[in-house]
């Protein structure tokens, strides 16, 4: 018996009693769900269904669904996980029930369909109303079948079991502003083409890197992914310093933006555009860049709920070390994949979309676009292409509507079987015809076009390995380059750039994708 009941004597028994049992039950850990379990949830259809939570432990907890009654006994740990039988869609709301023995969750208007995990960084974060039109859409937002929910930011040096979450949320013109907008426009098409429910797990967090986005059994597993913990190891120790250095950065600039707006505030405008607010620096506990801590915090919560797909748009904050993130990328794709344990479930991300002024001598993004490609060797991926929709000096393109649709034909095709165009023309292979290159590519059954311009983005080398500005002409499927300065062209580019022009397309519409035939440092 707990020692406040005893602290009471036997002065008022009924009273003593109830309180000790009262105490008793707070003592016993409730019965609790998983975050995903929540009101008005989306359940995976066709496929078998864990559902777990915490209780106390080697307590038996019921789990009722769809006709469907199972029993789990909490782990010492206090978790408990069952397996429910497929289920078929089903867009009429059920209640879902873990039952214990001191309390009954009840999860009501639980749909049956399809559900697709959205992450990455700030481009899978932008939100609706931030998009092209973003009030318009908004405002026209109207699909019950269509969910979302929002896990929160964090960042934990260690597995969590539970994440905070929005709560599900149905796309309506008071929800959706703040939805994933990539997440959103691939969800819209498909809910308005296969006439399911819909559910969009939105997990991700802006302005961070692939291998905070790796459990530590993926990350450790290859001494080459070493450096990345080298890395913050090394931001962990500058920290202090970097701090204090920040702190008179950020006092400093605060007085010169005082002044800037006391000067005019029609000029404040430009003058915060070319002086941005200092970021403080890497290395704090906590910090999203941690490696594994997103994760941890954000990922291993939601394992190992049943799910139709990964969409994913990241690699902005690792173009400052193209060469490792192919090697990264694969890993956690593979790795994702094994910590759900639903085999080689579709994984389709977003090739990096222009940005940054070209430079000759950095070529970054270009690279890295180019490991994103590579990685297409895994089973069961595919890209959306969105190097046309860019811009120079704006990291984030507000066409999410394109970008969703896009990374829609790749599910719609691969995934439910509704059309066959989802992938622009790939380069194939080159092969010389005196001083030109004809480059020969995949996917390209519909023709290229350049939509009546010459084609942009070319470069050829010699074997000085000197790249060219080039012409081109479009034959067909196939693509003539050449340029009169290189009288013996060995090599062809096309928007292996920052910031290229890119205005080849196939017939259908999807850009050709950057490509190098030669593979020099």
């Amino acid at each position: 018996m707990p020692a406040v009941c005893r602290s009471f004597g036997f002065v008022r028994p009924i009273a003593v009693l109830l309180a000790c049992l009262c105490l008793a039950v707070s003592a016993a850990a409730a019965v609790a769900l998983g975050p995903l379990f929540a009101d008005g949830a989306v359940l995976q259809r066709d496929k078998p269904l864990a559902v777990w939570g915490t209780a106390s432990p080697g307590e038996a907890v019921t789990v009722t669904f769809a006709g469907q009654s199972r029993i789990a006994i909490a782990a010492p740990d206090r978790r408990w996980l069952t397996m429910l039988d497929p289920v078929a869609v089903n867009a009429v709301g059920a209640d879902l029930v873990a039952k214990g023995k001191a309390n009954t969750v009840t999860v009501h208007d639980v749909l049956v369909g399809e559900v697709w995990l959205c992450s990455g960084q700030s481009n899978m974060e932008f939100p609706v109303k931030d998009a092209i039109d973003g009030e318009r859409e908004v405002a026209a937002a109207s699909f019950p079948l269509l969910r979302h929910i929002r896990i929160d930011h964090r960042s934990s040096e260690k597995p969590e079991a539970t994440a905070k979450t929005s709560g599900w949320k149905p796309a309506t013109a008071a929800n959706v502003g703040d939805f994933t907008a990539v997440g959103y426009f691939f969800g819209r098409d498909l809910v308005q083409r296969l006439d399911v429910p819909i559910g969009l797990i939105d997990s991700s967090f802006g302005g961070t890197p692939i291998e905070s986005w790796m459990s530590a059994s993926t990350l450790d597993r290859e001494p080459a992914f070493r450096v990345a913990r080298e890395r913050w190891a090394e931001k962990v120790a500058a920290f202090p310093a970097a701090m204090a250095e920040y702190g008179s950065k950020r006092a400093a600039w605060e007085l010169a933006e005082t002044a800037a707006k006391l000067r005019d505030d029609k000029t404040y405008p430009a003058w915060l555009k070319h002086n941005p607010r200092p970021r403080p620096p890497q290395g704090a506990p906590g910090d999203s860049w941690y490696p594994t801590g997103l994760y941890n915090g954000m990922i291993n919560p939601l394992v190992p709920y049943a799910l139709r797909g990964i969409l994913w748009y990241q690699g902005e904050s690792n173009a400052s070390h193209p060469g490792e993130y192919h090697d990264l990328f694969a890993a956690l794709i593979t790795g994702w994949r094994a910590h759900f344990a639903q085999g080689d479930i579709p994984f389709f991300w977003v090739n990096l979309a222009s940005f940054r002024p070209n430079d000759p001598s950095d070529q970054a993004w270009a690279r890295l676009r180019e490991a994103q490609t590579q990685t297409l060797t895994l089973p069961n991926t595919g890209q959306a292409v969105a190097i046309d929709l860019g811009d120079p000096n704006d990291i984030h393109p507000r066409n999410k509507q394109e970008v969703g649709r896009r990374l829609a034909l790749l599910a719609r095709h691969r995934v439910y079987g509704l059309s066959a165009d989802d992938t622009g023309p790939t380069f194939g292979s080159v092969a010389r015809e005196g001083g030109r290159l004809r480059v020969h590519f995949t996917h390209a059954a519909s023709g290229l076009v350049a939509h009546n311009k010459a084609p942009a983005g070319l470069e050829v080398a010699g074997a000085d390995r000197v790249f060219q500005r080039a012409f081109g002409k479009i034959e067909r499927d196939t693509l003539v380059v050449w340029a009169p300065s290189v009288k013996e062209p060995v090599a062809v580019r096309y928007a292996f750039r920052n910031a290229p022009d890119a205005n080849l397309y196939s017939g259908f519409g999807l850009p050709v994708v950057p490509f190098r035939s030669d593979d020099w440092p």
